[in-house]
């Protein structure tokens, strides 16, 4: 692909206007690892749900959703969409209880949790385990779905795609800390949508596809692998119960708790708790949340969708994409790479928005991921483990230089996989069995650091225990293969809740204070503290446990509803659209009710503790 040199400008005006914002935010950024970091604690939530949007729509998401919907239809979108009940979690059950924490990473978490030298070693090891080894398995999906989209686009190898990339995201990481990432992130999002909601525009309308109606109308009557609607937004249960089983049953029951996934993670973490920690108040870490999953599942699907379905009918075998593009290699080829393939339809000027879009959403995920990911290596190894007592400048300076290092790292793995769902499974796979405990954590003092070791080890230990066995022809199912890991993490951490050594009562008794989780599994501390309602005042609003559960599901209809009215709009069904626009506005109304409450509630507390 030719891009004009209309294009070539457009390509160089959206990344001035993304990045030369970032260069102004170095100084700030060089004071202490707390504005490197975590911005100073001083985000508001439009911005820090923003950023949470902009880090999630990667390059590599378009792609994975492509290869989804080419293989088991929309309704292989489940396996993602069922995170919307975990997303909603974080909002009404873990944002206030993060941000009451007042620690810079949520690995700090380990050391205000548990006592000993347990809480150390778990804090240390997780910042390699999770800093290093996980974060540069997440990046280098990202890149090599960016040196995917780079090699249909202008051929180029991986090595020239990743050196671009490299010099781009490490300056400006290493330079502008949070600060500079939230502020890239911002401008991001609203260039990356424009662009793929062209390119969806373009794919659709092209003479093959014709229009909505004809994408309807074609793939009704096409049907896909194991005989599946490529259009249903739920699967078949009558005719392809396994299926149904992989995509739906098991995302929907048992993998929104049980699985840790960056950005998805049961009680919030990773990046997620980084925003959260870095917002200004309760309250803003609350809206920056529930900000993030509205805009995260309803706005930005269906561009992508509508761009898969009709590469199905332009390329509906890989073959057809590997004609297109002769030079393509070869070892690059797979059903995510359907979606850069689409872009060769796109007219001059918005080829070259697209070419500016995809660059920024790789840096906007980059970006991120280089500064959590130095964070945890810094202050939750280096500073604790290495050298303590340093000045922050040379903290900040050990940042930069992690940085550097995350992405040599994270690149040298783009090598080795081959698609972005493949890798997106592994890390489904290693992390599964973890989520529930850290659900549980926070609302049961019994839960000591032991079981977070129990937990890591087990999950990856069976884990390893599945890939051998598959090497060796002992094949299980995914859905199979994750129950199982699920259930031996889980008795192993539990077990070792009542039998390891249990947490100093003094932690947990300062934790129990400082936080004030709210259940009944903290009664046995709160009556040693010799507390009555358990932190000497009133319960805030956001404490209600009914009213939290209360905004759950109201959350969860609103989004569910609202992207699946957008989709059945497009289907062109405007009796079952109607019905889901009706579901949404009440739920809305009720979402809206909550939040008001909680909002209300932490301005309480907050006027009381000033």
């Amino acid at each position: 692909m030719h891009l004009q040199l209309v294009d070539w400008i457009i390509v160089v005006v959206s990344l001035l206007i993304c990045f030369v914002p970032a260069l102004f935010f170095g100084k700030r950024a060089g004071k202490s690892t707390s504005e490197f970091f975590v911005s100073g604690r001083a985000v508001p939530w439009w911005l820090a749900g923003l950023s949470m949007v902009a880090t999630t729509f990667s390059s590599d998401t378009p792609n994975l959703v492509t290869d989804i919907v080419r293989r088991n239809g929309v309704a292989g979108n489940w396996v993602w969409w069922a995170f919307v009940l975990t997303g909603v979690s974080t909002v009404f059950f873990y944002a206030r209880l993060w941000r009451r924490s007042g620690v810079m990473t949520d690995l700090e978490f380990y050391q205000i949790r548990y006592s000993g030298k347990a809480a150390s070693v778990v804090r240390g090891f997780r910042a390699v385990y999770l800093g290093l080894l996980f974060n540069c398995m997440i990046m280098a999906t990202v890149n090599l779905a960016a040196c995917k989209i780079a090699g249909v686009l202008f051929g180029f190898e991986r090595w020239q795609t990743l050196a671009f990339v490299g010099i781009l995201n490490v300056v400006f990481a290493t330079h502008s800390g949070l600060w500079g990432v939230l502020v890239i992130d911002m401008i991001q999002f609203f260039i990356k949508m424009t662009a793929v909601i062209a390119a969806a525009y373009f794919a659709v309308t092209l003479p093959q596809v014709g229009g909505l109606s004809g994408l309807v109308t074609k793939l009704s009557a096409t049907p896909g692998p194991n005989g599946i609607n490529y259009l249903n937004i739920l699967p078949d249960f009558t005719n392809n119960w396994e299926i149904a089983v992989a995509v739906f049953v098991m995302p929907i029951a048992v993998q929104w708790w049980a699985v840790w996934y960056p950005g998805a993670e049961p009680g919030g973490g990773s990046y997620i708790a980084q925003r959260m920690l870095a917002s200004k108040s309760e309250r803003d870490a609350l809206g920056a949340v529930l900000f993030f999953n509205v805009a995260h599942y309803v706005l930005r699907p269906w561009p992508w969708i509508l761009t898969a379905l009709a590469s199905i009918i332009v390329y509906p075998n890989l073959s057809d994409i590997q004609a297109a593009f002769p030079n393509l290699d070869p070892s690059l080829l797979g059903h995510d790479i359907a979606f850069p393939a689409m872009l060769k339809f796109m007219p001059v000027g918005f080829i070259g928005l697209m070419v500016g879009g995809l660059i920024a959403a790789n840096s906007s995920t980059i970006l991120t991921h280089l500064n959590w990911g130095a964070s945890y290596l810094v202050h939750d190894f280096y500073q604790q483990f290495v050298k303590k007592g340093a000045s922050e400048k040379h903290y900040v300076m050990v940042g930069r230089l992690a940085t550097v290092l995350l992405f040599i790292l994270s690149s040298s793995l783009v090598f080795v996989l081959d698609s972005a769902k493949d890798a997106f499974d592994v890390i489904l796979q290693i992390g599964a069995g973890t989520g529930l405990l850290y659900l549980i954590r926070w609302f049961w003092w019994r839960v000591n650091a032991w079981c977070e070791v129990a937990a890591m080890v087990s999950s990856f230990a069976i884990s390893l225990v599945f890939l051998i066995l598959a090497k060796n022809g002992v094949h299980f199912s995914t859905h199979a293969a994750l129950l199982m890991t699920i259930a031996f993490t889980t008795v192993c951490w539990v077990t070792t809740a009542f039998v390891g050594p249990a947490t100093d009562r003094k932690v947990l008794i300062d934790f129990y204070t400082k936080v004030r989780p709210f259940g009944p599994g903290w009664k046995k501390i709160q009556k040693d503290a010799g507390l009555v309602d358990g932190w000497g005042g009133p319960r805030a609003e956001g404490d209600n446990i009914p009213l939290a559960l209360l905004g759950w599901v109201a959350g969860c209809t609103m989004i569910w509803s609202a992207l699946f009215a957008v989709g059945n709009f497009l289907y062109g069904r405007s009796g079952t659209t109607l019905f889901l626009l009706a579901t949404f506005a009440v739920s809305s109304v009720a979402l809206v009710y909550v939040v008001q409450r909680l909002w209300s509630g932490s301005k309480a507390e907050a006027d009381e503790s000033a």
